[in-house]
């Protein structure tokens, strides 16, 4: 008979082995050069791509429950060069998709054990009831910015960075311009919560409609006192806020649906700009408004052999203060160069220090937050024959999924989508034929043993579309 000291050496030699560690489980992807599913936005833009091309998902990703997924783009296709006076930004109207995730186990012969297959049930246009401020467009020799889908009490937001007040910062919420980075959806299943990198702000949506709702405003100096339609005159107009096009780049909600957390693509202005090693993270309590800082040391950038590389792009709870933070270079497929650096971090917010009143890259980097690795990305994929020349350049959207089982356990999934740019093709150097240029999504799974802390977000009624 076996002592009971035997039985948990037997027990825990057996666990030892079941636990994998994360690993990459399954790959999916839409194809680029289908339009969405608003179709009245179809008409060509200012740089003549389709208005309602489905590309860029993977700027944000939200899991809603069931089998459901919110993927957002960001302020459209602006890697099609026509006017540098606005950094080639358009009319495009910011947008989300509603996808269905079928997520099964793969044949035997396959070469990852599950297989997925994204579905695009429906696109969501984002709009205000109230009047917003258009660009008039003459500085750029441009129509003026306001979209043709305008109507009545519908007012559109787009990704030109001409519409806004130049008589105000980029604080005032009034301003069509949005770009929009992270989404989450709100406990109830009602809403989306996202978060717009030219303000910074956090804006909050009618999930059905697209109406805007509410609007969370950041502490003054995360603003810019001068904004302007091309982003470098903007950075050199201005010595405090955030930097131009990387601004509150990840989004994260808490599992209770109470607080969101977010987070800034780069340093602000103050804290050394682009380049610095520490950027900011906030905590927005939704109840009352109250925001709350903290300091996070960045791994790839800041030195001279890791210049301006481009930070934090999303941020994801794993419970009421820890968080998964997605940090990456800019390199890879699109970008027509080899990834380098592309890894998932953890940090935990309690006990941390609050830095509201700190400035600059010394003070901020004595009280930035720990950070553990969890995930390398590149290494993983990189495990499964994808060449660092082939993992794409924007890894950015990052959300927790539904359980699988593998194996004859249930595992936790991660998903990670990547932002195309609105390019269902690309040619360079690496691919002087051409290559296809899909929106992605790469699924992993973990154990409990993994992230000991999860508390995963519960909805009070999800919407199980298309299930």
């Amino acid at each position: 008979m076996r002592s009971k000291f035997a039985l948990a050496l037997i027990a825990a030699l057996a666990a030892s082995q079941a636990h994998a560690g994360v690993e990459l489980i399954a790959i999916g992807s839409l194809d680029a050069h289908q339009g969405d599913r608003a179709v009245r936005t179809a008409g060509p833009l200012e740089n003549g791509v389709p208005g309602n091309l489905l590309g860029g998902l993977g700027s944000g990703l939200a899991y809603a429950g069931c089998n459901t997924f919110l993927a957002l783009p960001d302020r459209g296709p602006n890697a099609v060069s026509y006017d540098a006076a606005v950094d080639d930004t358009t009319s495009y109207i910011p947008r989300f998709h509603t996808l269905r995730m079928a997520l099964r186990p793969a044949g035997p012969d396959a070469a990852l054990p599950f297989a997925l297959t994204p579905t695009l049930e429906r696109t969501t246009l984002l709009w205000d009831a109230y009047g917003l401020y258009y660009g008039d467009g003459r500085a750029a020799n441009l129509p003026d910015g306001a979209p043709r889908a305008n109507h009545g009490f519908r007012h559109y937001f787009t990704g030109r960075s001409d519409n806004a007040d130049p008589a105000r910062g980029s604080g005032w919420m009034l301003d069509a311009r949005l770009d929009p980075e992270g989404i989450r959806a709100s406990a109830d299943g009602d809403a989306v919560y996202v978060s717009d990198e030219y303000g910074p702000y956090v804006y909050k949506f009618d999930r059905h409609t697209g109406r805007r709702l509410d609007s969370y405003a950041l502490p003054a100096h995360f603003y810019v006192a001068k904004t302007s339609p091309h982003g470098a005159d903007e950075i050199a107009g201005n010595s405090a806020g955030r930097v131009a096009n990387k601004g509150m780049e990840g989004l994260a909600i808490s599992p209770d649906g109470r607080t969101l957390f977010g987070a800034m693509q780069a340093p602000l202005l103050q804290d050394g700009g682009d380049g610095a090693p520490v950027l900011r993270i906030v905590r927005i309590d939704l109840r009352t408004r109250e925001v709350r800082e903290y300091a996070y040391p960045l791994s790839n950038t800041g030195t001279a052999s890791k210049p301006k590389y481009n930070g934090v792009s999303e941020i994801l709870a794993v419970n009421d203060h820890q968080l998964l933070v997605d940090e990456r270079d800019g390199k890879g497929f699109v970008d027509g160069s080899e990834a380098k650096f592309k890894r998932v971090f953890l940090i935990d917010l309690d006990g941390a220090t609050e830095v509201s009143k700190l400035s600059g890259a010394t003070a901020l980097a004595a009280a930035a937050v720990n950070k553990t690795p969890f995930l390398d990305v590149l290494a993983e994929l990189g495990r499964h024959g994808l060449a660092p020349s082939e993992v794409p350049a924007k890894l950015e959207g990052l959300s927790l999924g539904p359980d699988v089982v593998q194996d004859g356990r249930r595992r936790h999934t991660l998903f990670l989508a990547n932002d195309n740019d609105f390019l269902p093709d690309i040619t360079d150097s690496l691919h002087p034929q051409g290559a296809d240029n899909p929106n992605r999504f790469f699924v992993f799974a973990f154990d409990d043993a993994d992230l000991p802390g999860l508390k995963p977000q519960r909805f009070e009624h999800p919407r199980c579309e298309g299930k």
